[in-house]
């Protein structure tokens, strides 16, 4: 195995233990909250303004992140934001809703910290040939927290009522594996090139690297990227945060609502890593055709499975717990298979987006992946505000209409970067036949 993927595989199980904890957390939260309101009326935490408060600091926060990896790096960054989520976990020991909302901020900035430093650590261990493998890779690995972490509260939440002792239990243990990424973090080795020589940190500053953000977005690529990245964050928003409360909250779907919000996490997982793997070992294969026949399949994965969301649960399942129908008589099996199908969608987006950046913005990839980040935070936030006034159908309605605008953007995108690259070998073509032509015969 070649340094390069060694440190990528590192980086995939540091970001899984974290994000075992917290993803794990964001699609139960709503669960939580809502019994520790029932044990103590004088708790008025929202889940919904929570997970917004997050992604509103994190949009924020992807201004200054290159700065700050411009000065202390991409390891040291991720450092720092890996603590952020412990700290936000650690907040369910006691909760109060003050404390609540503090720690939404403080790792709403440690998360524009961490991924924008995972993007460009990602980038500077992989090259043209190796970002889309690198990037299925690291996304497999990621979404394995989906497993974990809901298969432990699918056991966790045997009972409709969510006892003390069940909560204090569920954060212990999310807690102690947040901890242990952060370990992981902590380890991580230099980005290395090919050859295994350590990359050299870029020597740009922090105001230069927040300037290169900024003209990032005059690009045209990237203002047309942006719609994707913009899609990409309201789906996140519904299958981590909403999709899972919705389940819960329709108490005609099983006996026991409350179990399968564990067990959607888990199929969200498993098409996650299957779309990861999928995507990073035939990288070799499907390169020849382009990125947008995965983005295409993405799209159409996800707008069957908005449909069959739209039959299965009602209106209200976002706003209360509810026993009316929907369209269908709902199904907890139909209901788990959309969540495998949320997430093989979701994975075939962001796994192309990332080998996309990775490679038309190599050289910026800290601002780049910043833009990113703060495009699709932005998005989660005015989701997760949303969810919390407006029925399912609607939410429904703007992620068709949203992910009809983001794929034709993407592949508009991918034709731009194709002729761009045609026009360069055709450039190279040209000048070595010109150099040719003026090279005296006795060169031949």
């Amino acid at each position: 195995m070649d340094k390069r993927l060694f440190n990528v595989l590192h980086l995939g199980l540091g970001f899984m233990f974290v994000f075992t904890a917290f993803q794990t957390l964001g699609n139960i939260e709503r669960t939580i909250l809502e019994s520790v309101t029932k044990d103590d009326p004088s708790f008025n935490g929202n889940a919904y303004i929570s997970l917004a408060v997050i992604y509103t600091f994190f949009a924020l926060g992807n201004w200054l992140s290159p700065s700050l990896i411009a000065s202390i790096g991409p390891r040291m960054s991720m450092v720092i934001g890996s603590f952020t989520y412990l700290l936000f976990i650690a907040s369910f020991f006691k909760p109060m809703t003050w404390l609540l909302y503090f720690a939404s901020v403080i790792m709403g900035l440690g998360a524009s910290i961490i991924w924008t430093g995972q993007g460009n650590y990602l980038t500077l261990n992989s090259d043209d040939t190796t970002m889309s493998r690198n990037s299925g890779v690291f996304w497999a690995l990621l979404q394995c927290s989906m497993l974990f972490g809901n298969f432990f509260v699918y056991m966790a939440f045997n009972d409709p009522v969510i006892e003390q002792s069940t909560r204090l239990l569920v954060t212990i243990v999310l807690s102690a594996l947040c901890g242990l990424g952060c370990i992981f973090m902590l380890l991580l080795r230099p980005a290395v090139s090919a050859s295994g020589i350590v990359v050299p940190q870029r020597n740009a500053g922090p105001i230069q690297a927040f300037v290169e953000a900024v003209s990032l977005m005059r690009q045209k690529e990237m203002v047309l990227l942006c719609v994707t990245f913009f899609y990409t964050g309201l789906e996140l928003s519904f299958f981590s945060g909403v999709y899972g409360s919705c389940i819960g909250a329709t108490l005609n779907i099983s006996d026991n609502p409350k179990q399968l919000v564990g067990l959607s996490g888990i199929l969200i997982g498993i098409g996650e890593i299957a779309g990861g793997l999928l995507f990073g070992l035939l990288s070799s294969k499907t390169a020849r055709f382009g990125r947008d026949p995965i983005v295409l399949l993405g799209f159409v994965v996800h707008i069957a499975t908005y449909f069959c969301i739209f039959l299965n649960l009602p209106d209200s399942s976002p706003l209360k717990e509810t026993t009316d129908n929907a369209i269908i008589k709902s199904s907890g099996y139909l209901a788990i298979a959309c969540s495998f199908l949320l997430g093989f969608g979701d994975s075939c987006f962001n796994t192309q987006i990332y080998a996309a950046i990775g490679t038309i913005f190599s050289e910026e990839s800290a601002p780049a992946f910043a833009v990113f980040k703060f495009t699709q935070s932005i998005a989660a936030a005015a989701a997760f505000f949303y969810s919390n006034a407006i029925g399912l159908y609607i939410q429904l309605g703007i992620l068709i209409a949203t992910a009809v605008l983001g794929t034709v953007t993407f592949c508009w995108t991918e034709r731009i970067v194709r002729r761009k690259d045609h026009s360069s070998d055709s450039d190279r073509i040209i000048e070595n036949e010109e150099v040719n032509e003026e090279l005296p015969p006795s060169c031949f």
